[in-house]
């Protein structure tokens, strides 16, 4: 398993403050590694500095388990499977806002979180940095 070049996280990271700047949020950005480390961040100017470990759990919980952190809030509903989860791994994110990177051959590199607006605008702005790379 490949892990996301600096250059990709980077270019992951402008389309994502491009993107907050068209839509007129201020955002703290994170990109992880497949290992979950972080591998580029970006505070924009005014953004909720409670956002920062936002962002980087979001992206954190998008690469622990490979998926979207609005699907796993789904599942982690009372009643639903993964009831709780967010307890574990030192504390997960389980709302929109962290989606997985994949490459061309369809592995996971990374993942992304962004945090900062509404959930759907989190979740819009992190899809424009899996865009970019993807």
């Amino acid at each position: 398993m490949n892990d996301i070049t600096i250059d990709l996280a980077h270019k992951a990271l402008e389309a994502a403050i491009n993107r907050a700047e068209e839509i007129g949020a201020k955002m703290n950005i994170a990109i992880v590694g497949v290992g979950a480390n972080l591998k580029a961040f970006a505070r924009m100017d005014g953004a909720w500095l409670g956002s920062i470990d936002i962002a980087m759990k979001k992206a954190k919980t998008a690469r622990y388990f490979d998926m979207n952190t609005g699907a796993i809030g789904a599942l982690s509903q009372p009643g639903q499977p993964l009831y709780n989860i967010e307890h574990s791994n030192g504390g997960l994110i389980s709302f929109p806002g962290g989606i997985p990177i994949v490459s061309g051959d369809g592995s996971v590199i990374g993942a992304v979180g962004v945090s900062g607006s509404s959930v759907e605008d989190d979740h819009d702005v992190a899809s424009a940095a899996v865009a970019a790379v993807s």
